[in-house]
């Protein structure tokens, strides 16, 4: 690249920096998040696929505490948070929490995957189109891993972008149960 060249690339890049950067702050302090109660409502009347090829809908798990997890084979921070999410899963089963996968990814990928790693709860099969549904429950970003917490009654309790720790979802379960 030639100077005038770098020059620009240089500035677009350094505003794109300061947009994700700002978004990422908005997102953060609150500002413009979706109502909880019609995010839980829109992410429970979704169907999706699941891995015996039957539609599953959210709704079926209504009355519990729901942990629903957006997430992806070829996303190494997903793959790194879903041990994590089976530990928890045992441990609070008996409670009335159940967790949900809902993979951005292909079958042939998902299925292979969920069995060698032992994950024991139900995985959804999404397309990218529900990024969208991510997207309108409060990922901004469109990242993943991304995980909604749902209290009993169906409302938005949490919302996380990123890796979920294990210690800091028993805290947010704990005073939904």
């Amino acid at each position: 690249m030639n100077g005038p060249v770098k020059a620009v690339f240089a500035g677009v890049l350094a505003i794109a920096c300061a947009a994700a950067g700002y978004l990422a702050y908005q997102w953060q302090s609150g500002s413009g998040r979706p109502d909880a109660a019609v995010s839980g409502q829109l992410l429970l009347a979704t169907s999706l696929t699941g891995l015996d090829d039957q539609p599953q809908v959210l709704t079926q798990w209504r009355g519990k505490v729901m942990v629903v997890n957006f997430w992806a084979t070829w996303c190494a921070p997903c793959r790194e948070e879903i041990p994590g999410f089976i530990k928890v899963q045992d441990l609070y089963r008996g409670r009335g929490v159940q967790f949900v996968g809902i993979a951005i990814d292909h079958k042939n990928r998902v299925e292979p995957y969920a069995k060698d790693i032992g994950m024991n709860y139900p995985v959804l099969l999404g397309g990218i189109y529900t990024m969208d549904i991510a997207r309108q429950v409060g990922n901004r970003l469109d990242v993943l891993p991304f995980t909604v917490v749902l209290d009993r009654s169906g409302k938005v309790a949490e919302s996380i972008v990123g890796i979920l720790k294990p210690e800091k979802l028993e805290k947010i379960l704990e005073p939904l149960l």
